[in-house]
């Protein structure tokens, strides 16, 4: 071959080389800067986005407003007494407290759950294991369980004392066989003693005592472990709320979480309005469902300088505590609310109200659907 066709040769070689040798060099993914300007370093500075000042007056907006927001939500069923159609053996109280229920249900599947997976799959957190493991569902799950397991005990607990007093009782009457019968006592006005008359009557009595102070227990354990897992939700997003300086996404986030906040609060209110609490109760119930969201974008406004919502560390502790609140809230609106209230002798009764209260489960849920596309 003469030097003048081999040398067109490796022309045409290296010309068709040269695009592919291109296309790789473009299409090759660059790796994130170390200086912290990428998807890792947290947001940018200098957008339009991005304003120290606006933000701190829109968090400043965002402490009152989502503050009275939830104290109004929380209150609003303690109150309903005084209001006839509002009272907790009324149609309509079962209607609010379905809707406030498909809210809380909501809150988990929408808000929390998707925000846990977006931390624990995050691309600044190593491949090995984060990547590699559903993590958030396992630790969700996990938190279902442990609930259920610590609904089960602190029933358990409660109803203990009341199990041996009412044993007691029971060696008590049926102890003495040969007792004489009880004597009937007429008293004036024509009353009598039906509890010595009919022992049988007064056991009825008691045994109705039973079913409903087991009720009030249960109700009572429902509220001390929903208020434990709307406290760790509600910390977790306003402490990213307060560090967070982008204005465009606090400013809906405000608006948002009012009114995620007060019908949240309703289906609070509700369940504390059935468990009979005293008012020093109630006000701590109160309290620490209403501050906790403040409290939170006020401790991410103290800490604003240390705190990055995508250092490693915030991103493994916060998805970890949204997923075990997931799976709190999960079973706590499936079991605990929805459950034993549609299963219930009340809405079994009433083919009408259990079709509403269903319009109305979904009404909410699918409102805090719409409302996550800003929080």
């Amino acid at each position: 071959m003469s030097s003048r066709a081999l040398t067109a040769v490796l022309l045409f070689c290296l010309l068709s080389a040269s695009p592919s040798v291109a296309i790789s060099t473009q299409t090759e993914p660059q790796a994130p800067p170390a200086d912290g300007g990428g998807a890792c370093g947290g947001p940018a500075v200098g957008g339009k986005c991005h304003s120290v000042a606006s933000a701190l007056r829109l968090k400043l907006i965002a402490i009152p407003s989502i503050l009275l927001a939830s104290v109004l939500g929380v209150c609003l069923p303690l109150f309903s007494r005084s209001v006839p159609a509002l009272r907790p053996d009324g149609n309509l109280f079962v209607v609010v407290k379905a809707f406030a229920s498909g809210v809380i249900l909501g809150t988990g599947y929408m808000h929390v759950l998707p925000d846990s997976f977006n931390d624990l799959t995050s691309p600044c957190l190593p491949r090995r294991p984060w990547a590699e493991f559903p993590f958030t569902a396992f630790v969700a799950m996990l938190a279902a369980v442990f609930t259920l397991m610590v609904d089960s005990l602190m029933l358990s607990f409660h109803g203990r004392g009341k199990g041996k007093g009412k044993g007691s009782a029971a060696v008590a009457h049926h102890g003495h066989a040969h007792s004489p019968p009880p004597q009937v006592h007429c008293h004036g006005h024509g009353h009598l003693d039906v509890s010595e008359a009919r022992p049988e009557a007064a056991d009825e009595v008691a045994e109705d005592d039973d079913v409903e102070a087991g009720k009030l227990r249960r109700n009572r354990v429902i509220v001390q472990v929903l208020e434990m897992g709307i406290v760790v939700h509600s910390v977790v997003i306003g402490l990213g709320m307060g560090a967070s300086q982008n204005v465009c996404t606090i400013r809906p986030l405000v608006a948002a979480l009012c009114f995620h906040q007060l019908f949240e609060g309703m289906g609070l209110g509700g369940c504390i309005l059935q468990a009979e609490y005293g008012a020093r109760m109630k006000s701590v119930l109160v309290f620490f469902f209403s501050t906790t969201t403040p409290f939170g974008i006020a401790l991410g406004l103290a800490l604003t300088k240390v705190y990055s919502d995508t250092s490693p560390t915030a991103l493994i502790v916060v998805g970890l505590l949204n997923a075990a609140s997931a799976g709190l809230l999960h079973y706590m609106a499936l079991v605990d609310l929805l459950a034993a209230d549609f299963m219930g002798h009340k809405l079994q009764s009433s083919l009408r109200l259990q079709l509403v209260s269903f319009l109305a489960v979904l009404l909410g849920a699918g409102g805090m659907s719409v409302m996550a596309k800003w929080a």
